[in-house]
């Protein structure tokens, strides 16, 4: 556009005639795409060139135009532009512009009639205050408010409090200082005020600023609380549903910040809440509400742990609430047709809330308070003669299973008999709900219900699979024997494949296609979990599977196919390679030709097809690799699939609807409401986890897609939308080395060297460590530090300096994260209504911490033995962090984890490390006593480097580590399997005293000791150095070792006996040569007395190996 036309386009826009501008804005919200561009281009340039006169228009139009929807727009722009936009236009502009914006808007808030308009302008006026107030720039807007706040309009009282709940939301602590005043205009609303909508508003503004307060300011509005339920009754009670529902929701947010405001009037509250629930004239969604109340309570376990366990008498009444709703189904003659995958034929809304609430009241609350109240009130029901109060009760039991394992696995002969019982229930549903209760509890009270009820649960389900007239109830008791046989062993399973997998078979030739996919399942399971003791039915079951893949190939029959691509992969996998060679080749022929074919989006035949591929090369091996330039195109397609991601704005009334599409995932951040498509992102994880695969198993044959590979994986690493795709691009990196390095070293690279592996190491290093830096979870965390030291193994020595120095400071980072998460913890420990099941729960929550402990330890270890000495200095820095990890208030593993990082110090940095004995020493001698016996095993280990490498430094203290081994070595319960380690590693420690420290021990003592507990057989790493240490004495003819007149010549050959009869695992392949020839030369120059009576106190075995060693 010519400049100068351009130039009276915005004089004529900011000029005195209004109607320009109103154009102006009115194309800013057009929908032709066009228009509205041009206008934001237009809009933008006079943001640019004079902003003052921009915005008193935009405030103008706001105050004086008659048009609803332009009056809308000019507060959603001023919102957007003054606060949101990055340049922080209200800066630029003058004072006494930013002045009239300011008192325009507060005119507006008093003349404005539009509610929707009101509700925008108070966003606006929110959003200004929270950039300006903190720093005084708006000293009239407070005084305006409780003006408001205080007059006989109900629209300003409104507005006003909308204002607050928003400003306590982003500077709650401006607000603070007049915190008495606000608790009297709170009040005042909330008890007198004649309109619901000022007393919604005024809830609102008190629930957000409890939120901002601390625990002692918070408890001066305990008062408040009657007066906020009370908000809620009045409104039921004048039949103001919308309104009582508004209320619920905030009340429900103030449960899941603050629940420990409510806990002095907890039985009030709660007592409401479930009058509510129980109030049949109520809307269903306003009981769910209070349902929702209750629960999100129940589940506020970090800030209010174990306070609703201490109402076991509303748990009870919540629990038959539930149960109630799940009466809520009809008999829809769709279920029993079956023609279509819908189980869900005749439930109700109540009916899945029902189910969802028990799920979650469950897990919140644990076994110990929910399997009484279940006790209590399941048996009347399953008695009960409405099949819906059966069908209710063992729905139930399914539901509160995840919950309550711990607790039902010791009550599995009550649980397990219910549930069977039903499996004769003249109601097909109830004998679908009893089957399905037994797949749930099969996953969630497994392997334990496996283990001791096979007998029973089996031989039931393959009765349930003759269920001809109930295809419904047989395609179920296929699945149920899906989640049996996953928690399985082969010895369990195997017994039974006869009965179930010829079942199996003729539910395949079955006409209904929801029991074909039932039993391709069922099938794939048990192959799985059978292993080889599948091989005896392979040829009956293939050429079926075969069939269904070459035949299914309409559209109705998508899924069907799909399910006999993983049944016969997995069957393929189980039986092994041999067996599946000839048919591996047709089956890879069909897939090569579908996977050319186009198909749909929503087929699912891509998604079982990468997985398919995946295990064919896990069962092929090798052979797989002439497959491979037609599996990798679509799955590196399906691994860089972009996250089918809509962003709306929050405030824009039409959000995406969830209803409508089962497939999107909304979550809000801040003002953007983010839907994801559920589905892309499945793909893309199952593609990830593939790729891993093929790396994993063909090794230096994956290195030609490296390239392709690396550059797809790396950013996933920071993939925040969906876990599984970090999780499986985390343990792809190491494998991705491990192939470059294979291919270099056996010449398959190319002509690359060194510097290609030096290269993708600086590649996929760096971006670990960053991802690290920002993950959330801290399972991830654990993998993610796994990952990064399998890296180190295989790249270590070619990291530089700032490298190694940023895994260090993550390093830190990591274990100063993971001790303010364990004093977070400790901290809710302390609360009033801490309990045992809540002490169970953090225990569990510790438990992951000390993996990641673990991995720290094993990284240093690496680093360590990588840089050995030249890795000090950075040893130093971290000394800070590892030296309270010795502490007695730690956990036995993180001691054990600091003596293992100090013992591998010793270990590689020999000279080096000879200034840390000083600070370490006296806590590895504690050490050898502590009551962990790994924690002893490191000790001792540590005192056996120590000997070996410490000279004249550890001669001092030679007579106390003697001590401290003795205690070890003597221990009563030396030889039980959990304290066998430490055992073999003090007897290691002891010999190398005797190597090393001769001088300073009482040698005719305790080399004969020493001996006396030989062989060592726990340790084979240990045994193989002690049983080393043993020929050479020998073969020196160490006096002390050999006793006086030969006396413990027997005891030696014993050992050599003892050593021979394992094979190679207590000796090297050299000892043992070694060993041969000392007894060759012990027979030649022993006297022959001496050598019988040696011989024979010897076992039969022991005599066995030295004769056919001495003859041979």
């Amino acid at each position: 556009m010519d400049p100068q036309v351009q130039q009276a386009q915005l004089t004529a826009i900011l000029g005195a005639d209004p109607a320009p501008f109103e154009t102006l804005i009115s194309h800013l919200m057009s929908s032709s795409n066009e228009q509205r561009s041009q206008a934001e281009l237009i809009f933008n340039l006079c943001k640019q060139t004079d902003p003052n006169s921009l915005f008193l228009k935009l405030g103008h139009l706001l105050q004086l135009s008659p048009h609803m929807e332009a009056r809308a727009m000019s507060a959603i722009l001023l919102r957007k532009q003054l606060t949101q936009d990055d340049s922080l236009v209200w800066n630029r502009l003058s004072p006494a512009t930013q002045s009239s914006l300011k008192s325009i808007l507060l005119t507006c808030v008093q003349q404005e009639e539009a509610n929707t308009i009101m509700k925008k302008l108070c966003d606006t006026i929110s959003e200004l205050a929270s950039s300006v107030l903190p720093d005084n720039g708006w000293p009239e807007l407070l005084p305006f408010m409780f003006q408001c706040v205080s007059s006989d309009s109900p629209k300003l009282q409104e507005s006003a409090f909308l204002i607050f709940a928003q400003l306590s939301q982003y500077i709650g602590e401006t607000l603070i200082p007049h915190i008495k005043h606000l608790h009297g205009v709170f009040l005042q609303c909330l008890t007198t005020s004649a309109s619901s909508d000022v007393r919604i508003a005024a809830l609102n503004a008190v629930i957000n600023f409890i939120q901002c307060l601390s625990s002692a300011d918070r408890d001066r509005f305990q008062d408040l609380l009657p007066a906020m339920m009370t908000t809620l009754t009045e409104a039921l009670n004048g039949g103001q549903e919308s309104t009582a529902q508004e209320a619920l929701e905030l009340l429900i947010e103030l449960a899941g910040t603050e629940p420990r405001f409510l806990r002095q009037q907890l039985v009030e509250v709660v007592g409401s809440m479930l009058q509510i629930a129980e109030a049949e004239t109520l809307e269903e969604g306003t009981r769910h509400l209070a349902i929702e109340f209750v629960i999100t309570l129940a589940e506020a376990r970090e800030r209010a742990p174990g306070m609703m366990r201490k109402l076991p008498q509303f748990i009870s009444r919540l629990f038959g609430i539930l149960l109630r709703m799940l009466l809520d189904i009809e008999d829809e003659p769709a279920w029993h047709t079956a023609e279509n995958e819908d189980e869900d034929a005749g439930e109700s809304s109540n009916y899945s809330v029902g189910q969802e609430c028990l799920d979650r009241l469950a897990i919140a609350l644990g076994g110990n308070t929910i399997v009484p109240v279940a006790s209590e009130q399941l048996p009347a029901y399953l008695a009960a003669p409405e099949w819906q109060k059966r069908h209710a009760a063992l729905i139930s039991l399914a539901q509160i299973a995840e919950g309550c394992s711990k607790v039902m696995i010791k009550n599995l002969e009550q649980v397990v008999s219910m549930v069977l019982n039903s499996f004769q229930d003249p109601h097909p549903r109830v004998r679908w709900a009893a089957i399905n209760a037994i797949g749930q509890l099969a996953t969630d009270l497994g392997p334990d219900l496996q283990v001791q009820y096979h007998q029973r649960v089996l031989p039931a389900l393959a009765t349930a699979m003759d269920d001809f007239h109930n295809p419904r109830v047989q395609a179920h008791a296929a699945s149920a024997v899906l989640n049996f046989s996953e928690n399985c062993t082969p010895d369990i399973l195997t017994p039974y494949l006869d009965g179930i997998v010829s079942k199996l078979l003729v539910l395949l030739q079955n006409g209904k296609q929801m029991v074909q996919e039932g039993a391709l399942t069922a099938l794939a399971s048990v192959a799985d979990s059978s292993q080889e003791h599948f091989q005896k039915y392979y040829d009956a079951v293939m050429p079926y599977l075969k069939a269904i893949l070459v035949n299914a190939n309409d559209k109705a029959n998508r899924m069907l196919r799909a399910k006999a691509m993983e049944c016969i992969s997995l069957v393929g996998m189980a039986v092994g390679k041999e067996k599946f060679r000839d048919d591996a080749k047709q089956v890879m022929e069909v897939l090569m030709s579908l996977q050319g074919s186009q198909m749909e989006t929503d087929d699912p035949t891509t998604s079982y097809m990468l997985q398919a591929w995946a295990r064919l090369c896990k069962c092929l091996g090798q052979d797989f690799l002439p497959y491979m330039s037609v599996v990798m195109p679509p799955l590196l397609q399906s691994a860089q699939l972009k996250p089918d991601v809509i962003i709306t704005s929050a405030d824009l009334d039409n959000e995406i609807d969830e209803s409508d599409d089962e497939s999107m995932e909304t979550i809000t951040l801040g003002d953007k409401r983010i839907g994801i498509k559920t589905s892309v992102l499945e793909e893309k994880a199952t593609a990830c986890n593939m790729l891993c695969c093929y790396a994993d198993e063909l090794k230096e044959g994956f290195y030609p897609w490296i390239d392709q590979v690396a550059p797809t994986l790396v950013p996933l690493l920071k993939f925040y939308f969906h876990e599984e795709v970090r999780k499986a691009a985390v343990s792809a990196m190491p494998e991705l080395l491990k192939s470059a390095k294979l291919a270099i070293e056996k010449g398959l690279a190319q002509g690359r060297n060194e510097s290609y592996i030096k290269q993708l190491s600086d590649y996929i290093v760096p971006a670990l460590v960053e991802a690290l830096h920002k993950e959330p979870d801290t399972e991830i965390c654990a993998s993610m530090l796994d990952a990064l030291n399998e890296c180190i193994q295989v790249s270590g020595p070619l990291l530089d300096e700032n490298q190694v120095r940023s895994i260090v400071d993550e390093i830190k980072q990591v274990i100063t994260a993971s001790s303010s998460r364990k004093t977070e913890r400790a901290e809710r420990a302390k609360a009033e209504d801490f309990d045992a099941e809540e002490g169970e729960l953090l225990k569990e929550e510790n438990e992951q911490e000390e993996e990641v402990f673990d991995q720290i330890g094993e990284i240093l270890g690496t680093l360590i033995k990588t840089f050995k000495a030249s890795f000090l200095p950075f040893f130093d820095e971290m000394s800070s962090y590892l030296m309270p990890m010795w502490g007695k208030d730690k956990t036995a593993e993180e001691r054990r984890i600091a003596i293992c990082i100090f013992d591998d110090v010793a270990e590689q940095c020999r000279e080096a490390a000879l200034k840390y004995y000083d600070a370490y020493l006296p806590f590895l001698l504690e050490a050898c006593n502590d009551e962990s016996s790994d924690v002893r095993q490191a000790a001792v280990y540590g005192l056996g480097v120590c000997a070996e490498y410490g000279g004249s430094v550890i001669k001092p203290l030679v007579g106390e580590a003697l001590s401290r081994l003795n205690v070890v070595i003597r221990h009563p319960n030396t030889l039980q399997p959990e304290n066998v380690m430490a055992y073999d590693n003090a007897v290691s420690a002891l010999g190398k005293i005797c190597q090393f420290h001769r001088d300073s021990i009482d040698s005719t003592q305790i080399i004969p000791a020493w001996l006396s507990c030989l062989p060592i057989k726990g340790d084979l790493i240990e045994a193989k150095v002690v049983h080393e240490l043993l020929c050479s004495m020998v073969e020196r003819s160490d006096m002390e070792l050999l006793g006086p007149d030969n006396q413990y010549v027997p005891k030696i050959v014993s050992v050599f006996a003892e050593i021979l009869c394992a094979g190679k695992d207590l000796a090297t392949e050299q000892t043992i040569n070694r060993i041969v020839n000392l007894l060759r030369q012990l027979q030649q120059t022993l006297p022959p007395a001496t050598f019988a009576s040696t011989w024979a106190s010897l076992q039969p075995q022991q005599q066995l190996a030295i004769q056919s060693v001495l003859t041979s």
